[in-house]
């Protein structure tokens, strides 16, 4: 029997070809510093942070340049040292404009650093402290402050702490190279975290299309007590924090609900590295691990980016693109936002940047749908995509708040398996914006 039939798992979901094969044997580079960077004050879910540094001003890496404003905000630190050349809106990852501090880079870098803490005697509220000044956000995309999840409200009793190493999405393989290459480091940040909210248990959940990351985290976590390593089923959305939470304890979260209701908190692998180096080496977040990959780009490569550097510099640095590359996409090809404009910079949750070519993307025509429940059948969530998709075409959207468009995570199964190419997540994320905008609405008059 393989390892395959026996993983745990959840109901739905979808396996794309992994097409890991391009980078998953490279290991992390350092890119040199760009002559420029374009940091965006909004990097995070929730308030942007406010500028305290202003025009020609010299800055140094690591040093907070926009701080926090608000619980749930988080400070952005210079990637490099350099003089600040103006504050203005900047072409963002996310295709809208965003108000960034430009820095251009001096010849070297001079660092600001914390002060190095004990694993030992380090109290949660340091923890938590370190983590807020370094700047850390989650890596698994949504960019949420880790600070604030390692603060639960008043009333909600943790008893789990859940790392995210699935890395399911296609391609990518930054995450997969942390567990490879820093499997102590991924261990210090679990238990960091653990400290932080108290609790005694800890998992590691591992897709077992990664033997060798399994391995490497089980000799890391030997004869520790309270810490496992989960082996999960290679599935599409495995690294979703409800799936995750259903896979590694059958825990299952109600709708509208977050993980720390059913006593649960989840973090990226590359964010316990983050917070493993903010506490006991004093780094602040300034650098982007991602995967740059795909049949479109001639040097594949897992890099360390500084935070800020335009996306034309990191494909140059990868040996520019290919004749027959017809598509940049900033992340993951099930998630990912595709690029128009290259001058965009990395941001602190950019996982990958992929460069596809017209055999890796789907451009087969659009027909009717063919009723066929194939979205039904897949959705991890137990939705109805062709219905909230159709309601949100013609403005329906009380019959989509109905059927629970705001649940929907957007991980694109709907659309991936549909036969008939109907672009499902896109309508359904427009409907989603839309009932939420009503929902404040309603709750403002």
């Amino acid at each position: 029997m393989s390892i395959f039939s026996k993983s745990k798992t959840f109901s739905g979901g979808v396996h794309p070809s992994e097409e890991k094969e391009l980078t998953e044997g490279l290991a992390f580079e350092v890119m040199p510093n760009p002559k420029t960077v374009i940091l965006p004050i909004s990097q995070h879910i929730g308030k942007p942070a406010k500028p305290i540094v202003a025009k020609k001003d010299v800055v140094k890496a690591g040093q907070i340049v926009a701080e926090a404003d608000g619980f749930i905000s988080s400070p952005i630190c210079s990637s490099v040292s350099g003089t600040v050349t103006k504050i203005a809106k900047e072409t963002n990852a996310s295709g809208f404009p965003k108000e960034s501090i430009i820095i251009e880079s001096a010849e070297e870098n001079e660092y600001e650093t914390f002060k190095p803490l004990d694993a030992n005697s380090v109290t949660a509220e340091e923890i938590r402290d370190r983590v807020r000044l370094a700047g850390i956000v989650g890596q698994g995309g949504a960019a949420f402050p880790t600070f604030v999840k390692l603060t639960p409200p008043q009333g909600k009793e943790i008893d789990t702490v859940i790392l995210n190493g699935c890395e399911c999405e296609p391609y990518l393989t930054r995450d997969y190279r942390f567990m490879i290459e820093r499997p102590e480091e991924v261990v210090s940040g679990l238990k960091l975290i653990m400290k932080a909210l108290g609790v005694k248990k800890g998992a590691i959940g591992v897709e077992d299309n990664k033997p060798e990351a399994a391995k490497k985290l089980n000799e890391a976590i030997a004869g520790q007590e309270g810490l496992s390593v989960e082996v999960l089923q290679t599935k599409y959305p495995q690294g979703a924090e409800k799936m995750l939470i259903k896979a590694v304890n059958g825990r299952e979260v109600p709708p509208g609900k977050l993980p720390l209701d059913v006593g649960v908190v989840i973090q990226n692998i590359g964010t316990a590295v983050a917070i493993h180096d903010a506490v006991i080496k004093g780094e602040p977040q300034v650098m982007a691990a991602l995967t740059v990959s795909g049949r479109g780009i001639k040097n594949p490569k897992n890099l360390l980016v500084p935070i800020g550097t335009p996306i034309a510099d990191v494909l140059e640095y990868c040996g520019g693109v290919k004749d027959n590359a017809v598509k940049v996409v900033v992340g993951g090809p099930m998630m990912g936002v595709a690029q128009f404009d290259f001058a965009a910079p990395v941001m602190k949750a950019t996982s990958g940047i992929l460069v596809l070519t017209a055999e890796e993307v789907n451009d087969t025509k659009v027909t009717p749908c063919l009723k066929c429940g194939k979205c039904v059948d897949v959705c991890p969530l137990g939705l109805v995509p062709t219905k909230l998709a159709r309601y949100t075409q013609l403005e329906k959207f009380e019959e989509a708040e109905n059927l629970n468009i705001t649940v929907c995570m957007e991980c694109g199964t709907c659309t991936y398996e549909c036969p008939a190419n109907l672009p499902l997540v896109q309508w359904i994320r427009l409907g989603k914006q839309r009932v939420m905008q009503i929902q404040r609405e309603r709750q403002s008059a």
